[in-house]
């Protein structure tokens, strides 16, 4: 019998491969990349992971109470679409409203959604450079030009960023910026957001570790959408959970364009226990910074160019500048960081801040 996997002819069977030589996909499809994650390696022990930003501490205690009492009956229902209660809380620790906020996917479902929003075909997308790589994409994919404006020297904002910006639709800039760490100054961006003619989102997946945030901005500015995420601060990156917050307007033509039940039942609930623990939070941002402030001044008393960060993460050159060579030293030692090829960044490797015994080991690694 001829099995869906192959086709029969004669004395042969032709591959599915070989028998459809045009492809189905769009030409956008078959012409990109796509987006490259950090890796995840199969085997977890035996490695120091330091390369995709994941807390190095657990979540609260409370997720722990709560999987543990989870009734398995309540998974053959639908999740709540709209994630009210969530959606309720968030508000609250923000001070805004329950129609602020819009419940996501993780915040590359928000990137997603917002995209769907507020860009059409062939208009024009902006964004720094380096920033996060999945920005470029999201716009491959919506069908649109991004445009990436380079940093300074430095990682700040050029002076005339906005000029670089004209006829954009959508800006997407993140405070803390991905890769390097840095938090554009409050002055440049309300200068930013009250200049720019289109939508602004300020990707804020970090912001829990860093000395201010522009939430307050969607109270200035109509065109201002914060987003933010549980990956990182609460470490919850295996739940996918991410929230953006903004005007009633905003939300709720964001909320006609995202998936009916985007976000699980478990989720939900995992990710309102782990939001009412705040000074189980606070705890582990401490300490995390703590730890940053100590690797940054080892590295720096090693020779590194290290960039100031507000992330918990860091972005560094070694002394000879090659940071592919020392990326790939680090993983024959059992230690992951994250390379990023590139003119300016292939200079540098991303380190993430793990616990103090991790820090210890990939200094004693680096020595």
């Amino acid at each position: 019998m001829q099995n869906r996997h192959t086709a029969k002819t004669g004395n042969k069977k032709m591959t599915l491969d070989s028998k459809y030589k045009e492809s189905y996909f769009r030409k956008v499809i078959d012409d990109m990349d796509g987006y490259t994650p950090g890796e995840q390696p199969q085997r977890i022990g035996g490695w120091v992971k330091l390369n995709t930003n994941e807390n190095p501490y657990p979540p609260s205690p409370a997720v722990a109470k709560l999987l543990k009492e989870v009734d398995p009956a309540s998974l053959r229902l639908y999740p709540d679409p709209v994630c009210r209660e969530l959606c309720k809380l968030v508000a609250q620790l923000n001070g805004l409203h329950l129609d602020n906020v819009i419940i996501g996917n993780g915040s590359d479902d928000i990137l997603t959604i917002v995209m769907r929003s507020f860009v059409s075909e062939d208009e024009l997308v902006v964004c720094p450079e380096p920033s996060y790589s999945l920005y470029p994409v999201l716009s491959q994919l919506q069908g649109v030009d991004c445009r990436c404006i380079p940093l300074n020297e430095d990682f700040s904002l050029p002076e005339d960023f906005l000029r670089h910006a004209i006829g954009a639709k959508l800006l997407l800039i993140p405070r803390p910026n991905a890769p390097t760490g840095t938090a554009f100054t409050m002055d440049k961006m309300r200068e930013i957001c009250g200049g720019f003619d289109g939508m602004v989102l300020i990707d804020e997946a970090y912001a829990d570790f860093a000395e201010e945030s522009c939430v307050d901005f969607i109270h200035e500015f109509p065109n201002v959408i914060v987003c933010r995420t549980l990956s990182k601060s609460y470490s919850l990156a295996g739940i996918r959970l991410g929230y953006a917050m903004g005007s009633h307007h905003n939300i709720a033509g964001m909320m006609k364009v995202k998936d009916s039940y985007n976000v699980n039942a478990l989720t939900q609930k995992i990710a309102l226990a782990a939001l009412e623990d705040q000074a189980y939070l606070r705890g582990n941002i401490t300490k995390i910074c703590e730890t940053r402030s100590r690797l940054c001044s080892a590295l720096e008393n090693l020779g590194f160019k290290v960039t100031p960060s507000q992330a918990n993460f860091i972005f560094v050159s070694p002394p000879d500048g090659n940071g592919e060579k020392l990326y790939l030293d680090l993983k024959e030692k059992g230690i992951l960081v994250r390379f990023f090829p590139g003119p300016v960044t292939g200079k540098y490797i991303r380190i993430t801040i793990g616990t103090d015994k991790e820090t210890d080991k990939l200094l004693e690694a680096l020595k």
